[in-house]
This record gives structure tokens, sequence and C-alpha cells, in this order.
């Protein structure tokens, strides 16, 4: 079984104007990513960037990358991702990966691996990615999404904040992280078409917006999210010109 990997690219960025074009070692970012993508994935897998400008298609068909042209007015990446699937005209009951067009050293392996977990949870809705925290700085980072999961790893919420909470620690008021690790959410997602076709209809979920966390509009809509558990942290993505210059070293070294 097959699945659609799409990569939205918005050409409008505050941090990094014209991120998707950012030029890494003669290749415009967006393309870095889908070349990367395409590379690890089965070869039934179609790869497609999901622009908002005609200068990310331009530089897509330039690299032999297939690419859509989308509405530049969407509210979010769910919303592009949904107009992706109808300009595709892809089956209510096929698989979309979203994998982010600032994401250039994905790993493709774990694109897979989610859409493989999907096809795994027929229960599931959708699927992500989470691996585990060994560093107190990461879990009390607000910036660090973390995800608690069941015993048949699907998720029991997401949280900016510190969860779980150990409240029986060994060494209260100290700095010991809870055992098991806990887990760090990776931006990385599955879909079933019809439901990523309903998502963006779907009304926001007030813990959606105290966290400002997207995802837990499915969850507070009784939708269930299976969480592929990996031990590796995935590559640091581009979100400021000094994530770029990394990213550019480590490609290009």
């Amino acid at each position: 079984m097959s699945f659609t990997v799409l990569i939205p690219a918005r050409l409008a960025s505050t941090r990094l104007p014209n991120k998707p074009l950012a030029d890494i070692g003669g290749i415009p970012m967006v393309v870095r990513v889908a070349q990367r993508v395409r590379s690890g994935v089965s070869a039934g897998t179609r790869v497609v960037v999901a622009g908002d400008s005609p200068l990310i298609l331009q530089a897509c068909q330039a690299h032999g990358v297939e690419a859509i042209l989308t509405r530049p007015d969407h509210p979010s990446g769910s919303d592009r991702l949904a107009e992706a699937c109808d300009l595709l005209q892809l089956a209510d009951d096929g698989l979309v990966v979203n994998v982010q067009g600032d994401e250039p050293l994905i790993d493709p392996q774990l694109v897979s691996a989610v859409a493989d977990l999907l096809r795994q949870r027929p229960e599931a809705s959708m699927s992500t990615a989470a691996h585990p925290i060994h560093e107190m700085a990461e879990f009390t980072n607000p910036n660090v999404v973390k995800v608690v999961l069941d015993a048949r790893q699907m998720a029991l919420y997401f949280s900016r904040a510190p969860i779980p909470h150990w409240r029986d620690s060994p060494a209260p008021g100290a700095a010991a992280l809870p055992s098991p690790a806990p887990l760090r959410h990776i931006g990385l997602y599955g879909y079933r078409v019809a439901f990523l076709r309903q998502f963006p209809k779907l009304a926001q979920a007030p813990i959606e917006v105290t966290e400002s966390l997207e995802q837990l509009r499915a969850m507070w809509h009784g939708h269930r999210i299976a969480v592929h558990v990996t031990a590796l942290a995935p590559g640091p993505g581009v979100d400021t010109p000094q994530d770029l210059e990394r990213v550019r070293k480590l490609l290009t070294s």
C-alpha cells in the first residue's frame, strides 16, 4: 500500500524570508527536502511539494520535483494539505505524510515508519513520531513539545509543559527526569486522506488554543493519534538564518 508525501512550502517567513528557496549547496531547501525523502522511501511513493508561489513551482520543476500551486491565503498548513489532496485527486482511503519544507535533514525511514504505523492502526486518524528526552533543559523548554502515550503507543496528550510530572522523584526539588524517559514530539504527521479533508473544518479546541498545538484539535474531537517512537532525535530544522548556516555546513561538508 503506497502513500503520498506532501511538503507544504510557504514563501513568506518573518524570520527567514523566502525560506523554501534558501540556497543549500546550489539547491533550494524545499528541493533538498523532496530529494532526501524521495531517496529513502519506496519506489511507489509520490513526493509532492505544495507551494504558495509560482517561484516555488519553478524551483521544483527545474530539479525534477513534482509540485502544485495552492492558495496563498491558507491560515494553516493543514488547510494547504487538504487543498493539495483535492488538487491531486487523492482517494479518501489513501495515506498522506506531511513533511515540513524546512527539514532538509529529515530521515526518510522515519517518514516511512509514520506511514506504516498508520496502516497498522486502523483506529487512528493520524500518526506521528517522538523520541526520548535525556536533557532537563529540553524537558522544561516550552518550545519543546512533549507527548504522553498509552500502552499501545497512542497519544494521550501533547503539551509544552514538562509531562509526565514525576511526583515521587527520588530527588525532590533536584533536576531529575522521569523514568522511563519522557518523549519529545517530532513534527511529522501521517493522515488518512478522508480525515485530512475534514480536519480544517473542525472547530478549534480550547486546549489547542491554550497550548498553541494544532494536533490537540484532532484529539479533542475524539480522533486518535498513533506515535512511532524512535531512539534518535531528528536532524535540525531551519527557522532562522543561524539554523540555515548550520544545516549548510552539515550538508556540504
